[in-house]
């Protein structure tokens, strides 16, 4: 398994990062929601970006599937506002600085959900911290034996 986290700018992987994030980025407080810090508000108008362009893409999939011709003009002026969007979107990608993993990327590409990587990761941690901390338990009962101490278990 590849560790590497690419640094990746484009729409894509920021999308990919808005899906494999958790919360909203913002923190409560006595003066109402505050963002924390300007990246994670930059994350959270991508975000935003990605919600109206995939409104827009619903509205398109509805205005098509009811095509006629008294439709076109709306149907035009969706598109536009696609493009404009998509513009927009790309434009806030640029400045978001987000490492998102190989690994994630490639469960999105296949259709799946990143919190599987997430949880993988998660099972690992705890599968080899239980081999450490056998470890370090074996050793103290090393030390006990050889301090003539029969405390180990």
């Amino acid at each position: 398994m590849d560790s590497t986290a690419p640094n990746f700018s484009s729409a894509a992987a920021v999308a990919a990062a808005a899906a494999a994030a958790s919360g909203n980025g913002l923190q409560g407080g006595a003066g109402g929601d505050r963002p924390e810090d300007p990246s994670k508000q930059n994350l959270a108008q991508v975000t935003g970006s990605i919600q109206k362009t995939l409104g827009l893409l619903h509205q398109l999939n509805l205005n098509v599937s009811s095509f006629s011709s008294a439709s076109q003009l709306p149907l035009l002026q969706r598109l536009n506002a696609l493009v404009a969007e998509l513009d927009t979107m790309q434009k806030l990608a640029d400045g978001c600085n987000i490492q998102v993993p190989m690994e994630v990327v490639n469960l999105i590409d296949d259709g799946k959900n990143p919190d599987e990587f997430t949880r993988d990761v998660f099972n690992s941690c705890i599968a080899k911290n239980q081999i450490t901390k056998g470890k370090t338990d074996a050793f103290k009962c090393v030390g006990h034996v050889k301090g003539n101490q029969h405390g180990c278990v």
